[in-house]
C-alpha cells in the first residue's frame, strides 16, 4: 500500500495544532498520528488495545482514563496530548456528538489555542447507548454540533468529519453492554444510515468529509475479530488518507511512498467473522494520470472513452517537495479560502478528455 512517511507527516504538520475527537477508533487515529510524527513505525497490538494509559509514545494523559475510574459507561472521559517543539496533537474521547461535555470542549476552543485541523467522528455510541429510536436525536445533535463548530472555529481551520467504518456481522466491544446486545445484529445497517445523514449534514455546513466506510469496504481483512476495531495497517492507511486530504486542502504536493504489509511489526489475526472472499478480496487498481484508486467495477465511461488525456503537469522533485517555514500560518502554508470538494459518495471521479 501507499502511505505517508514520517518525514512527510512531520513537515506537513510543522507548527500545527491538531485536535482529534471521537471513540476508540479515533483514539487509535490519534495514536498512529503521534507515532508517525516521531518514527517510521506501526502501532503494536498492545498499543491499539490499550486505553487510559498514563503515557503513550511521549504523550501524557491530561484528564480521565487511569487518573479516574476506568469503566465502559457513557460518562467515561479521556483527554490526551502530545507536544513537541513543532507539533501539538490533542485527543478527546467522546460518546455523543453533542452533550454538556462537548459544550466544555467549545469553551476550551473559545478561550484557548485555535486548532489548525479538527478530525472528528461520533456515531456508534450515539446510535446504540442512548435511545432505541436514535435517528431524530442523532440528527438534532449533529445540527447543534456543526452549528457550534461554525461559531467557535476560525474559517481557516480545516474540519474533517470521518464517516464510521464498516462493522462486522457479529460484534463485541466496550460500548456493547449486556443491555443493548440485542442491537448488535442490525447495528452495521444503522451505521450506514447514520453515515448518510452525518456526511450530508457535514457537507451542508461546509465541513470536509472523509468516507472511511467507502474506503475500507473491500479491506475487511484488516478488521479484527471483535467486528469493530481495525489493525495497524488499516490505521496507517487512515492516517495517510487524512494527511493526504489535508495536503490537498492546503495546496501542498505530497507523493506517497509504497510500503509492504510485511513491514508491520505486529500482525493482527484475520477477522474470524469474515468470509474467505472478504479476507482476500478481488481488487483492481486503476491509474489515470496522477490519480490512483481501487474499485470493484470499471468506470462508467470506459468503453466510450478508453484513453483519457491530461494537460502536462510540471515534474515533481524527488521526495517531499515542500518544507513549511518556521513561521505559523504563513500564506503559502494554509489558504484562508480553499477549494472544498463537494461530498458525493460512491461515485467515480470525473476525468478530462
Amino acid at each position: 500500500m501507499k502511505c505517508v512517511s514520517h518525514q512527510q507527516a512531520s513537515q506537513l504538520l510543522h507548527n500545527k495544532f491538531v485536535v482529534v475527537l471521537g471513540d476508540s477508533i479515533q483514539r487509535s487515529v490519534y495514536k498512529d498520528l503521534v507515532l508517525l510524527l516521531q518514527k517510521e513505525k506501526f502501532l503494536s497490538t498492545r498499543q491499539l488495545k490499550s486505553k487510559g494509559e498514563l503515557c503513550f509514545e511521549q504523550d501524557c494523559l491530561v484528564e480521565g482514563g487511569s487518573l479516574d475510574r476506568m469503566h465502559n459507561g457513557t460518562a467515561y472521559r479521556e483527554v490526551r496530548q502530545f507536544r513537541s517543539d513543532h507539533h501539538l496533537v490533542r485527543f478527546y474521547f467522546v460518546t455523543r456528538v453533542y452533550s454538556s461535555y462537548m459544550q466544555s470542549f467549545f469553551e476550551d476552543l473559545r478561550n484557548g489555542l485555535k486548532p489548525d485541523v479538527i478530525i472528528f467522528n461520533s456515531c456508534v455510541w450515539d446510535i446504540s447507548r442512548y435511545k432505541s429510536s436514535w435517528l431524530e436525536n442523532y440528527k438534532e445533535n449533529l445540527h447543534m454540533f456543526f452549528t457550534q463548530l461554525k461559531r467557535n472555529v476560525p474559517q481557516e481551520t480545516l474540519v474533517i468529519w470521518n464517516l464510521t467504518m464498516p462493522l462486522g456481522k457479529s460484534i463485541k466491544g466496550g460500548f456493547l453492554v449486556p443491555e443493548i446486545e440485542h442491537k448488535a445484529s442490525h447495528l452495521r445497517y444503522d451505521v450506514i444510515e447514520a453515515n448518510f445523514y452525518s456526511g450530508t449534514l457535514a457537507d451542508a455546513y461546509g465541513m470536509d468529509v472523509v468516507d472511511l466506510h467507502f474506503q475500507f469496504r473491500f479491506s475487511l481483512q484488516h478488521r479484527i475479530s471483535d467486528g469493530v476495531h481495525w489493525n495497524a495497517i488499516a490505521h496507517r492507511k487512515i492516517t495517510s488518507l487524512l494527511l493526504e486530504h489535508s495536503a490537498q486542502a492546503w495546496g501542498v504536493s505530497m507523493p506517497l511512498a509504497a510500503v509492504a504489509d510485511t513491514e508491520v511489526g505486529a500482525q493482527w489475526p484475520a477477522n474470524e467473522n469474515s468470509t474467505p472472499t472478504e479476507r482476500h478480496p478481488l481488487r483492481r487498481n486503476y491509474s489515470y494520470g496522477e490519480r490512483q484508486f481501487s474499485n470493484d467495477c470499471w468506470p462508467s465511461d470506459f468503453l466510450t472513452n478508453p484513453a483519457p488525456h491530461y494537460l502536462a503537469q510540471p515534474p515533481l522533485r524527488s521526495g517531499f517537495d515542500y518544507r513549511p517555514p518556521n513561521g505559523h500560518h504563513q500564506q503559502n502554508v494554509m489558504r484562508r479560502q480553499r477549494v472544498r470538494l463537494h461530498y458525493v459518495p460512491y461515485t467515480h471521479p470525473k476525468y478530462r478528455h
